[in-house]
């Protein structure tokens, strides 16, 4: 074990899909498994060209197994560099049963909130639908009414299914879209429509009313459902998601005009071909925020504010933003980050002067005199070399 890790041994290897493969992970100590809440994921170190990389993988198994914690993977193409898939190629190509590899306990904010006794709706897109299993196992025997709806190209990356086909009935409906169904789904009846997920096929599929949903999948597809969500009148606060990636905002994408999609679910109404949706990343790219010359001397802050020293602003910390990061978002800069939960430590900034306290403890604590601002709060007047 290295600082936070631990060893695990990766005692079963299971192709999924045509991209997709599980991995099920067992302590090399015998010791217990950790306690993971529905929707967390794990730290995975990484071999990397210089130095080991962290990835995180959701926890897709149910988080009461027992006997191993399980990640399913999506094999992503490896781009120059620090390549997306250098965590993916490396599980696929080169971890095999029997090999050890170091994780970190589980983190993350998006979890199944277990005391609601709402109805669910869990929407997945892709291999997003990772944590969505994991928290359907959680809600087989819960009582509460769930719409697992997945949408994914065709059956033959459709990972999962089987499993989470088992777990339908009772008080779990689930349903599947597939964009380009092959002629083998169709025959075999694997999917329930085709194209993409639109308005009205969630009105003929989903009780409107007040239930809580839970969103994983491209950036794309989750902000098109961010916005259909909100449109059907369920408000923002019952609307959970999670990146798998660069951490970002859904409220700043969908206010991102969007694309017409080329096709809708065949089994929605005629009249959702007329609507559109964010379809297209590309269209996202927004003018670079301008970025203000320093004065010679930044602003002194009152008590309890935050000054960014670099930019020469400052903000007062109210409680509204839920971190640093956040606080200096809000003011108009544009600090470096990633994963917004103290695993990656592109945040990091210089701490000028005054105290901060970490909400979430970081993985790898930056040194004194240095703070990891997506998961710290000010206590007290603190100063930021950003």
């Amino acid at each position: 074990m290295a600082g936070g890790f631990r060893a695990f041994r990766v005692a079963r290897k299971l192709r999924e899909s045509d991209i997709i493969t599980s991995f099920y992970l067992e302590p090399a100590d015998g010791a217990p498994l950790w306690s993971p809440l529905p929707g967390q994921y794990l730290t995975l170190r990484v071999p990397g060209a210089d130095a080991p990389v962290l990835k995180t993988y959701s926890v897709s198994n149910h988080v009461s197994d027992g006997q191993a914690h399980r990640i399913t993977v999506k094999r992503e193409a490896g781009q120059g560099g620090a390549p997306d898939g250098v965590g993916s190629c490396w599980l696929h190509d080169g971890v095999q049963e029997g090999d050890q590899i170091e994780i970190a306990a589980p983190r993350g904010g998006f979890v199944l909130d277990e005391t609601s006794r709402r109805p669910v709706l869990l929407l997945s897109g892709g291999v997003g639908l990772t944590p969505l299993v994991s928290m359907l196992h959680s809600l087989k025997d819960s009582g509460r009414d769930v719409y697992f709806i997945h949408a994914c190209e065709n059956g033959a990356v459709h990972a999962l299914r089987d499993e989470v086909e088992a777990l339908a009935g009772g008080n779990i409906r689930t349903l599947f879209v597939y964009r380009t169904p092959t002629d083998e789904d169709r025959s075999a009846a694997r999917h329930h429509a085709e194209g993409m997920i639109h308005k009205a096929f969630l009105q003929d599929h989903v009780p409107i009313g007040d239930y809580e949903a839970y969103l994983c999948g491209p950036a794309p597809f989750m902000a098109a459902m961010y916005q259909l969500l909100q449109e059907l009148g369920l408000p923002k606060d019952r609307i959970a998601y999670e990146f798998f990636g660069k951490a970002m905002s859904l409220d700043q994408m969908s206010a991102t005009p969007a694309e017409k999609p080329s096709k809708a679910a065949s089994k929605a109404a005629a009249s959702i071909r007329s609507l559109t949706f964010l379809t297209n990343p590309d269209a996202w790219a927004s003018d670079e925020t301008a970025v203000e010359l320093a004065p010679k001397a930044a602003p002194v802050a009152a008590v309890g504010d935050v000054t960014f020293r670099k930019s020469g602003k400052a903000a007062t910390w109210d409680g509204s933003a839920a971190s640093l990061l956040e606080l200096a978002e809000n003011a108009g800069l544009n600090p470096e980050f990633s994963c917004r939960a103290g695993i990656c430590n592109s945040c990091k900034c210089a701490l000028v002067s005054g105290e901060v306290e970490y909400f979430e403890d970081p993985l790898n604590p930056p040194a004194p005199g240095e703070v990891l601002i997506c998961c710290a709060r000010p206590k007290g007047a603190v100063v930021l070399d950003i």
